[in-house]
């Protein structure tokens, strides 16, 4: 994984301030105990100059987790709208990487964040394929974690906290230090709910198939970009219960999220997975949806949020 590169301009509390300045005190409520929400977001360079993928819905869900946990976010979804749109514009950024961050601030140590302010934080930075492009073509190697993906009771899994994601880092741990690129969660019931940071797809006899928010699963933005895809383009999509056991007899096996995008998996706990390299629909499926955020699909063209003034690219 690369470090992340240093760029001009961070947005904090509604000023553009720059990259060192952005900083926190160690009292910060959040960085003890995990209480912030944020949200992942990709901008792609496409023939009429830079644009951010479902940007609206990205803010619609970052307020839904916020308010999961009681917190105030002190600026509409417009404004973080227009200052993600001119951040991105600002860093000369083509295909990148956006990071809304919102957490509670210095005030107290108590448990209970009462009188700690809210900081809004926008960050935004160039950045490639998560899983290195050789994942995106040949596939990645992966492994069913022993850390268990935790139920909607103890955490609502329907928001995208700071703290929660301890979780998906025990996983992922586990996994490098085995070999592997990445690590699929099973819930407290044994069925298969997602990857650290992915939602997970399989393919059986032409019909593509994913799990839902009863799996104890981040109700994915990609992921549903995905299944409107697949139906677009004919396959027959169910939306149930995985067992364990159907991700190793699977035809095809792909990873989708907005760091990750549409990434083959070619491997599971050393279980072949097909013919052990980027099945077709997986890949008509992942060439479609490239085409769509670089702006080539124009019935999709509403998913796009342009940066003005950006200079039109060859992609």
């Amino acid at each position: 994984m690369s470090a992340i590169p240093k760029v001009e301009s961070i947005w904090m509390d509604g000023k553009f301030i720059p990259w060192d300045s952005a900083q926190v005190h160690v009292t910060t409520h959040c960085l003890h105990y995990g209480t912030g929400v944020f949200e992942g977001v990709r901008s792609y360079e496409t023939p009429d100059g830079t644009a951010v993928f479902r940007l609206d819905t990205h803010l619609k869900r970052f307020f839904n987790s916020a308010s999961l946990y009681e917190m105030e976010i002190p600026y509409s979804p417009d404004t973080l709208h227009k200052a993600v749109v001119e951040l991105v514009g600002r860093n000369k950024i083509g295909n990148g990487y956006i990071r809304p961050l919102a957490f509670f601030g210095a005030h107290s140590m108590s448990v209970w964040p009462k009188g700690c302010p809210v900081s809004v934080t926008l960050i935004a930075f160039p950045r490639g394929e998560y899983l290195g492009k050789d994942g995106i073509e040949r596939g990645v190697r992966v492994m069913f974690s022993s850390t268990r993906r935790f139920h909607s009771s103890m955490i609502p899994t329907a928001g995208k906290a700071c703290g929660q994601y301890i979780n998906s880092v025990r996983a992922v741990q586990e996994a490098f230090r085995k070999g592997y690129d990445e690590a699929i969660l099973l819930n407290s019931d044994g069925n298969v709910a997602e990857g650290s940071g992915e939602n997970l797809f399989i393919v059986k006899n032409g019909t593509v198939i994913t799990n839902d928010g009863d799996a104890s699963i981040l109700m994915g933005i990609t992921r549903d970009a995905i299944l409107t895809i697949a139906r677009d383009l004919g396959y027959p999509v169910e939306v149930r219960t995985m067992k364990p056991e159907e991700v190793l007899n699977a035809d095809e096996v792909f990873f989708s999220g907005t760091a990750v995008e549409v990434t083959p998996i070619r491997e599971v706990d050393t279980t072949v997975i097909g013919s052990g390299r980027r099945g077709p629909i997986t890949e008509k499926i992942q060439t479609m949806f490239f085409d769509t955020v670089h702006g080539k699909v124009p019935k999709y063209k509403s998913w796009l949020s342009y940066v003005p003034q950006s200079k039109p690219v060859s992609v």
